[in-house]
């Protein structure tokens, strides 16, 4: 039996890049971006996360965790309902990765005031200087991207990530961040 032939990949580093800022055209043959934004963004994330994974393989977690820790300590006493709203995620999928954060000793749950079947969230002392020491490394990184820009940038950068969101959760998203920044609609 005869191997399926494929033609050689083409190797990244042997590509011609002169079209990194090559234009696609859309289903209606008009321009639309360039590639270099879309890899641009891809790369960026990439390192973004990257320093708090590296942190987080320490624990055995992953970028799940990483979300779920975030929005926790930054908003003490969240509701599992208001999280999952947040993060978009199944309520399977938060149930794991809160019992991996409670059984570690990063997140603790208590009764809601009012409603003993509510479920509100909050960093142990543990939990919250793992979050504040993840936070400072993606600070850094951001700190460090922003040396020698113009002034101003860091609105134009808000404005730019705020357009990236969905339109309709605009609202609701510059509540969760207004609770700690002035941003501007």
């Amino acid at each position: 039996m005869t191997d399926v032939n494929f033609k050689p990949a083409v190797s990244p580093v042997s590509r011609d890049r002169k079209d990194a800022g090559k234009r696609l055209a859309d289903s209606k043959g008009e321009e639309t971006l360039p590639y270099d934004l879309i890899e641009l963004l891809f790369f960026a994330y990439r390192d973004f996360t990257k320093d708090p994974d590296d942190v987080l393989t320490k624990y055995e977690f992953g970028r799940a965790h990483h979300r779920v820790l975030h929005f926790v300590d930054r908003n003490p006493g969240v509701m599992v309902t208001d999280l999952l709203g947040i993060l978009r995620i199944t309520k399977q999928s938060l149930g794991r990765v809160l019992k991996q954060l409670v059984d570690a000793g990063i997140i603790e749950q208590r009764e809601g005031h009012h409603d003993r079947r509510q479920r509100l969230l909050y960093t142990t002392e543990q939990g919250h200087a793992l979050a504040v020491d993840l936070t400072r490394l993606q600070q850094k990184r951001l700190e460090r991207a922003l040396i020698g820009m113009p002034d101003g940038s860091e609105e134009i950068i808000r404005k730019f990530l705020l357009q990236m969101i969905d339109p309709e959760d605009h609202p609701d998203v510059l509540k969760l961040v207004r609770s700690s920044y002035d941003l501007k609609d």
